[in-house]
């Protein structure tokens, strides 16, 4: 079968930056001319820079084993200390690192000198519980500031943390500590979501009970946060009360420096059946590109910024936008418990009202709901300290894109609108906020020091104006350095289908349009084979989303006799579209409307309106389950879902 995606819309618009972020802006065009001349070079000028080294590098990259790839490898640096020692010994004890704001509206502003102070006591209570380099910890909290605390206390000794988000059940927690054999849980009684106390305590005390294969084996120890006030059980030999050992530890910690390739971080991609996939981050070039990424696709301005990136650490985008980039970068930053609904729709835009935020970062199905509330609730806030916006996540359609620059952005603000995995570690292609002309839609180019193309199934460019498969074709700094504990599953399941040209692929269907930009088409896997023709979902909710009618839609292909695979879409409709209209006939109406934009091909057979799409927590919509809906198949796991009802509705919706 082709790898070619058939390209069915067109987006022309095109947004320059002001000539007055172009006078401030961080990122000059300079940065693509340095990194084309001397890749690894300018990656050593980058790291040089923005991380402090205990002992200098000599050699930027080993690539002489690939897939495995070592950066800055006989350099050495403490990760913990690159994001708040060293700004403190700086002058910079003062800066606020964190505003925290609690989903019932409790608040605490922590400093770089306390936060250190605090990241130095965990770290001594660590030592005690016997954790050092190599040990594995999890992590298992709300968005709190123990949270960062955390992870950061676990690099500081040169262990490797890995953050299980809070959402997921008591198996799912007990097969990721098992795969990383962690020594200790760090977790908190409860958490609050959506107005009521979300407990943890008690899934961990069930993940490491017997779960028909025995108790777990390898956790000593249960560090626990008092934050929901809810009942937990106790294990007087095995769980610590965070708020009774860690103020009375020393806040005296010397950090150590480590090897730049010491493992960081284990983090398990979530949505796959079987085995958890546990990708392993290292230090020095995760740091490096993490830091490098933060300061010049937001434009960063340390003294006088303030950021705020939605996502939980449970997620890639938490790890490297919430922790390791911004502390990194010495920024201030908001941290928020909650959900964007609770207590009322309004409390992201109230909370960037409070806070004064400048830069936003959130995903494209979070900016989706908030269309379909509507512009009237943020035109309630003063949201005119925001300059920059940036999207992650998935593709942003180019109506959802418009509408977060005029109604959150002010007509004027630039979006960044990023790509990247879990598997990347940081942003791999974005447009530089006061270099790039922005298209609505479009994720751009790749960064000063990436190498991405799009190629056919044999691997040879298919050029502007043509879609493929997106591969990067030269390792990163921030790359994956594995699956924990399966290097073969590693090579096969990254490298295998290019391996003769060395290209990493990313799953991921793309295009070039005839400027040389690059459109994210979704997954590949998520491609429709209609009638012969390879279409993008991606494209098919654009166009749906364009409609006056829509707040948001998911497209999947199911089975059909006739055509192969057949277009299936579910569709959620805009507040104050259904006031003023009668929903009646509104299927076949986006069914004609999306044959008039983009082709009869694309045409839905069958159009799902419903009050919800399934999501997981990080706002990813998980289009299998719609698949095995639009199929008649019963509904597949579950569990990773933010609501796990969502299904039945719809199930009964589509009935």
């Amino acid at each position: 079968m082709s790898s070619q995606i058939d390209h069915l819309l067109d987006e022309t618009r095109t947004f320059s930056p002001s000539p007055e972020f172009v006078s401030q802006a961080i990122a000059s065009p300079d940065l693509y001319a340095r990194a084309s001349a001397d890749r690894e070079g300018f990656w050593a000028e980058q790291s040089r820079d923005l991380v402090h080294w205990h002992t200098p590098f000599s050699e930027v990259l080993d690539w002489s084993t690939p897939p495995f790839a070592k950066w800055f490898a006989d350099g050495e640096l403490n990760v913990a200390y690159n994001c708040l020692d060293r700004h403190v010994e700086a002058g910079h004890g003062a800066r606020v690192a964190l505003h925290w704001e609690g989903e019932p509206g409790d608040s605490r502003t922590i400093t770089y000198a306390e936060l250190t102070d605090e990241v130095k006591r965990v770290a001594n209570v660590l030592e005690g519980l016997g954790i050092g380099q190599g040990d594995r910890v999890a992590i298992y909290l709300p968005m709190i500031p123990e949270a960062v605390a955390s992870m950061l206390a676990v690099a500081r000794l040169g262990a490797i943390h890995s953050v299980v988000f809070g959402g997921f059940s008591a198996d799912s927690l007990r097969s990721r500590i098992d795969d990383a054999g962690a020594k200790l849980v760090i977790t908190a009684d409860g958490g609050y979501r959506k107005g009521r106390v979300s407990a943890l305590k008690p899934a961990v005390d069930q993940a490491l009970a017997d779960r028909g294969d025995g108790e777990q084996q390898t956790v000593e120890h249960v560090l626990v946060v008092k934050r929901g006030g809810n009942d937990v059980d106790w294990d007087d030999e095995r769980d610590l009360w965070w708020h009774e050992v860690v103020p009375t530890a020393s806040a005296e910690h010397t950090a150590q420096a480590f090897p730049a390739e010491n493992p960081l971080f284990i983090l398990y991609t979530s949505g796959t059946t079987g085995k958890p996939k546990g990708i392993l981050h290292t230090s020095g070039g995760y740091l490096t590109q993490a830091a490098y990424t933060h300061k010049n696709v937001f434009d960063l301005h340390p003294d006088t910024d303030v950021y705020w990136c939605t996502a939980d650490v449970g997620w890639i985008t938490g790890h490297t936008y919430v922790t390791y980039g911004p502390l990194a970068n010495g920024a201030t930053q908001v941290l928020y418990e909650g959900t964007p609904d609770a207590p009322h729709p309004g409390r992201w835009w109230e909370i960037i009202e409070k806070y004064k935020v400048s830069i936003f970062y959130t995903a494209p199905t979070a900016i989706r709901s908030f269309m379909k509330i509507g512009r009237a609730i943020p035109a309630k806030f003063d949201l005119s300290s925001l300059r920059v916006l940036g999207s992650v996540g998935e593709p942003i359609n180019p109506e959802a894109w418009i509408w977060y620059r005029d109604v959150i952005g002010a007509g004027k603000t630039p979006i960044v609108d990023t790509w990247w995995q879990t598997e990347t570690g940081a942003i791999m292609v974005s447009a530089l906020p006061g270099v790039t002309a922005t298209k609505p839609g479009s994720a751009q180019v790749p960064l000063p020091g990436i190498s991405i193309d799009v190629v056919d199934d044999a691997g040879a460019e298919v050029g502007n104006g043509n879609g493929g498969l997106l591969v990067i074709t030269e390792p990163w700094p921030s790359m994956l350095r594995g699956i924990w504990g399966d290097p073969e599953r590693y090579r096969e399941t990254y490298w295998e289908k290019f391996e003769d040209k060395g290209y990493y692929f990313a799953g991921d269907g793309a295009r070039l349009d005839a400027d040389g930009d690059l459109w994210l088409l979704g997954r590949v896997d998520d491609v429709m084979n209609v009638s012969g023709h390879r279409l993008s979902t991606a494209e098919i909710e654009s166009s749906l989303v364009a409609h006056e009618a829509t707040a948001e839609a998911a497209v999947v292909g199911a089975s059909d006799e006739t055509t192969g695979q057949a277009v299936v879409a579910f569709v959620i409709i805009r507040e104050n579209y259904l006031r003023e209209h009668d929903p009646a006939g509104l299927a076949q109406q986006l069914r004609l409307w999306v044959g008039e934009q983009i082709g009869a091909i694309a045409r839905p057979r069958d159009v799902y309106i419903v009050g919800e799409l399934p999501k997981t927590r990080s706002g990813k919509i998980m289009r299998r389950l719609l698949r095995d809906v639009a199929e008649g198949r019963e509904v597949g796991d579950t569990t990773t879902l933010a609501d796990t009802a969502v299904m039945s509705i719809i199930s009964a919706q589509v009935k």
